[in-house]
This record gives structure tokens, sequence and C-alpha cells, in this order.
């Protein structure tokens, strides 16, 4: 079979078990699964393939995807999240859009802490919208921001994105997690810059109030007993792989108990929060590593096919400037995010640019750093990006999808125009990785 033939019959054969409503897991296993038997000389290849999926989840490089994910779960189900939240909203005063910047700094460190998009717009948008809309904020700036900034647990340290990319594409884990830090500080500076130069120019949009105010010594209080210990777990986190003092699943597993502790301080460690907690970081973590079982296998068949060596002689024959050649990957990632959740994006994608990567001498982490920012951009990028609907599930009454769209436009252009600043200037991606040890 030709590379090419091999590739439109996969692709074509994962969309249709896609859209008959087989889980993605379960089409990538199928398809590898027929791949190799026509493939690989029949049945006989079923043993290399099962070799390729227990090694592709048998590692303890991917022990912070469950770690990163019961972290975050427990600071969500403890009420730990809610009270930093609740800290922040102290400190903003009179500010220009206020409840709209709250939404940018609270969704930026519950990012650092829980590393899930999803969740971080569920309970940002069903606190803060109601509360936005009541005080007469425009639909784009009560709900733009929020996706904004939910969208940034992917750029943000406890990413188990970061982990799986790494992971499927070879790079360092630790370097990964550690470059996504500068990108993330910018997007969610660009965002606050956004927003409060609007409400300044339109004050319509996002109307002053009066706030009560707060005594200093009660603020200094609350920011002591639920700010600085959940903001410093993070930073141990991010120090001891900075540090080289632990690798990512060490300081993932310090973090974690550091959290399991935190909870037991603030008196929240009872069995209804341990079930809720375990429970829905055990369905998550079993979801993203089923997955991932069916990456070894797919770029084994790419490479079997031919797939590998066409696509990158054809992308570096290619008489265009290297530039252009990353801007046409990461426009084909857009596309598909129209169609694909993040990881499964990364299972398809990787496999078939790495090798481009390699062979035009580009820096893998530079690569992997905007592909991070790009698959951000793709879980609030219209028509159909998950947070999108998750927003619309929790909106208030009579938001429709187009407000949502509205609301995200602003927000998506910002991530592009990141994204082009980090291929023009590496080292937005490069300079922290570069001091680790």
């Amino acid at each position: 079979m030709e590379w090419w033939a091999f590739l439109l019959a996969f692709f074509s054969a994962l969309a249709a078990l896609m859209v008959v409503g087989v889980p993605v897991a379960i089409s990538f296993i199928v398809i590898n699964l027929v791949g190799v038997y026509f493939l690989w000389g029949g049945s006989g290849g079923f043993n290399q393939i099962i070799l390729s999926i227990d090694s592709s989840i048998a590692s303890f490089m991917l022990v912070p995807i469950p770690m990163f994910i019961l972290m975050g779960s427990m600071m969500f189900h403890t009420g730990i999240a809610e009270r930093l939240i609740n800290v922040l909203d102290q400190w903003l005063g009179f500010i220009a859009g206020r409840l709209a910047v709250l939404a940018v700094g609270a969704g930026t460190i519950l990012a650092m802490l829980t590393g899930v998009a999803m969740g971080s717009v569920a309970m940002l948008g069903s606190t803060l919208t109601p509360e936005m809309e009541r005080r007469g904020y425009s639909k784009t700036m009560s709900i733009g921001p929020i996706l904004g900034s939910g969208a940034l647990a992917i750029l943000m340290p406890s990413s188990t994105l970061a982990i799986v990319l790494a992971s499927v594409g070879g790079f360092s884990i630790a370097k990964v997690l550690v470059g996504v830090v500068i990108p993330g500080i910018l997007l969610a500076t660009m965002y606050i810059g956004y927003i409060v130069i609007r409400a300044t120019l339109q004050p319509h949009v996002a109307p002053a109030y009066e706030v009560p105010r707060v005594p200093l010594s009660r603020k200094l209080k609350d920011t002591a007993l639920y700010l600085v210990p959940p903001v410093s777990i993070i930073v141990l986190v991010v120090g001891l792989i900075f540090g080289g003092i632990a690798t990512p699943t060490e300081a993932a597993s310090i973090g974690t108990f550091m959290t399991f502790v935190l909870a037991f301080l603030y008196g929240k460690l009872n069995w209804a929060v341990l079930k809720k907690g375990i429970g829905s970081a055990t369905h998550i973590s079993v979801m993203i590593l089923l997955i991932l079982t069916g990456s070894a296998g797919f770029g084994q068949l790419l490479s079997f096919s031919g797939a590998t060596t066409a696509i990158t002689d054809w992308a570096t024959n290619l008489p265009v400037h290297q530039y252009v050649l990353m801007a046409m990957m990461m426009a084909t990632v857009m596309v598909i995010g129209i169609f694909l959740e993040q990881i499964s994006i990364v299972l398809i994608t990787v496999p078939i640019f790495m090798p481009v990567v390699h062979a035009m001498g580009w820096d893998p982490i530079w690569f992997a750093i905007i592909m991070m920012v790009n698959l951000e951009l793709d879980t609030i990028m219209p028509p159909a990006g998950l947070s999108l609907f998750v927003m619309k599930g929790i909106a208030p009454k009579g938001t429709t999808m187009g407000d949502i769209y509205r609301a995200a436009i602003p927000f998506v252009l910002m991530n592009i125009t990141l994204m082009i600043l980090m291929i023009m200037f590496p080292q937005i991606s490069l300079w922290l990785p570069s001091l680790m040890p």
C-alpha cells in the first residue's frame, strides 16, 4: 500500500468510528490492530503491538499525569480553589473591569494548581459569570475572560497535556513544564491589558460599582491562610523541577502529598471529599492513559508505511521559509482542533511533525511549547472548542453560542499573536529551560 493510501485509509476509518460514537482511545486501538494485521504479516504482528502498547504507558515519567490530576481534583473538591478566588477579590479594589480581571487572575492561579482547562472554565463560569451579568457587564467581557483564563491551564507547569506531548514526542518533560511558564504569564498579562484598556475606553462594557472595603488586617490574614499555602505548593513543584532537585514525577508526587496535608489542615479532608476527588482523578487519568496506548502503534505504522519519510522529504523540500513551514504546521493543528480534542490532536500530529522538526534542525522544546499554545487556543476556537460548550452549559439563561463565539474571538487573536511572537523570538520559550542544570 502506498503511504498516501495508508494515511487516507487510516484517517477515514478514524473519522468514521468517531462519528458513530466510538471513544477516541478505542478507535485508535481498533485501527492500529487492523493496520498491524495488514502491514505486519497477519496475526504475528499483534505481539509487537502489544509490546508497544505496554511500553507506551508502563513508564515512570507518565506518573505526573495522575498526580497532577489528583492534586487539581482535591483543590476543587476541598474548596481550596474557591477560597483562593475570594482572597484575590479582596485585593483588586476599584480597577477597571474588576470582575473580568479577577477571572484572569484566579484562572491563572487555578491553572497552576489544576492543569485542567475545562474544570477551571466550569468553576469560574459558574461563580463569576452570573455576578458579572448582574453588574451590567457585556457578554464579551463576562464570558471571554473566563474562556481565556480557563484555557491557561494548558500553559502552566501542572499541565497534563504538556506531559502527554513530551511523552509522545520524546521531549524532556521537565523542560516543557518549565518552558510553558513565560508564555503562560505573557498570555495572562495580555488578557489583563486588553480588559483594563477596553474597560477604560468603553466603560459600558464593564460598569464600575461600589466594592465593600476590607480592612488591611483581614486581607493580610486571609492571604496568609488561603492564598500563600496553595501557591507555595506549585512554586515548590516548579522549583524542584527547575533546580534539577527532583524529577517531574517526584515533584508532582510531593505537590500532591502537600495538597492532602493542606486539605487536612483546613479540616476538609473527609471521606466524601476523598471519594469525589480520587474518583474523579482516577476516571480522567485512565482515560488519558488509554488514549496514549494508541500513540506507539500509530507511530510505528507511520514509519512502516513510508509515510514518515515521504512527509519529511516533502516538507523539507518545500520552497518556503522555515517560518512559513512552521505556520503551515500550526494552521493544520488549528483546523484539526475544530474536530478533535487536544490529546487526540497530539497523537495524530506529533508523530508526523517530529521527523520534520528534526530534519529542519529546530529546537524540539521550542516547537513543543509553540504547539502547547496552539493546543490551548483550540480549547476556545470557534466553532467546536471544548471550553465553549462547557461555558454554554453553565452560562446564564439566554446566552447563545453566538454570544460565546463573539466573546472568544479577542482571546483567540491574542493567542495567535503570542504564537507569532514565539516563532519570531524563540527565547520566549527557551530562556527558562536554558537555565536548567
